[in-house]
């Protein structure tokens, strides 16, 4: 099979019918023959068939419409942290001023019988001109057939690869560094981390930055002060209360992400510490919420509108032909 997206007309050749009992059969009118409609069905599923949403784009072939799907993993509230809100805004304002809109894909339950995630069917159900995506498994089976089909994709914070697919990050590993340094500087040299989500490149380059910086400082690298976390504030809360129980403790921790670092905060005062004076605790993302937390936290500055805004212009590029990365 190509790239290429399939049509109601090849569907019916392929089936051996017309185009009118091809329509009829995938609509459920009861006039069609059992077997025939079976048959429809199976290579319709075989070419991921799905009829396109809109008449108006007969003229142009644009939907101006692009889908995001964002993944954040089981129990995590994707839209919820703050990151997110940013790195969407950007994504909005620079498709919305060449008249995109976007088209948010909910991912856990997705309706129209598609599957858990069946993102190449539910794109072209909804006929979008491209697709930015968020926390997905690179490996996943189903991501691959979307990388693979004729819709421009961009990844943000993940790396992805395709005929028309590309993808924007941050410096997370040097960002990382950058942090460790800071904390070096200021005297510590008990540094502990919590990170993100290792299976997310960005928490494990953010992990390989804090144990290069470990070792270019000459600091002992120690496992008991590596706490795995997830981004999110239960992990730096409950990863603080774990660190400074320990026999002996750090003097600073270095978070994956800024909520994170705010739940450590929490879990350092409940322990009986101080912030600063006990613990220094430096985050990742400067997001609005970091400087209005007591004391205003420490962090490394990601551009996070900047990313959505990157994305949203490498798409526009690929939907235009003039792009392929």
């Amino acid at each position: 099979m190509t790239g290429e997206r399939p049509t109601i007309r090849e569907l019916a050749r392929l089936s051996g019918v017309s185009v009118g009992t091809v329509s009829r059969a995938l609509n459920g009118y009861a006039d069609v023959n059992p077997d025939t409609r079976e048959r429809i069905q199976r290579i319709a599923r075989e070419l991921d068939y799905s009829p396109a949403a809109a008449a108006r784009t007969l003229v142009t072939q644009r939907s101006h419409l692009i889908g995001v799907f964002l993944e954040t993993g089981e129990g995590h509230p994707d839209l919820q942290h703050p990151f997110f809100h940013e790195v969407l805004v950007g994504l909005k304002d620079c498709i919305g001023a060449r008249g995109y809109d976007l088209l948010l894909f909910a991912t856990e339950r997705p309706g129209n019988g598609y599957g858990d995630h069946a993102y190449l069917k539910r794109a072209r159900h909804h006929n979008v001109d491209g697709v930015a995506l968020m926390g997905v498994d690179p490996a996943d089976t189903e991501l691959q057939r979307l990388l693979r089909s004729e819709l421009a994709c961009v990844g943000v914070d993940v790396e992805l690869h395709g005929a028309r697919t590309g993808y924007v990050m941050s410096d997370n590993i040097e960002g990382a560094k950058d942090a460790v340094r800071h904390l070096h500087a200021l005297g510590h040299r008990r540094i502990a981390t919590i990170t993100g989500l290792l299976d997310k490149k960005p928490g494990a380059d953010r992990l390989r930055g804090y144990r290069d910086a470990c070792g270019e400082l000459g600091l002992a690298y120690r496992d008991e002060y590596v706490i795995q976390g997830d981004f999110y504030f239960e992990a730096g809360h409950d990863g603080a209360r774990r660190l400074l129980a320990l026999d002996e403790p750090p003097t600073a921790i270095f978070a994956a992400s800024d909520m994170t670092a705010i739940g450590a905060v929490r879990g350092a005062v409940e322990a009986g510490r101080d912030v600063p004076d006990d613990l220094s605790v430096v985050g990742f993302d400067d997001i609005q919420m970091a400087q209005h937390v007591h004391p205003p936290l420490t962090t490394v500055r990601q551009a996070k509108s900047g990313l959505g805004g990157a994305a949203g212009a490498a798409l526009l590029r690929q939907i235009d032909g003039s792009d392929s990365t």
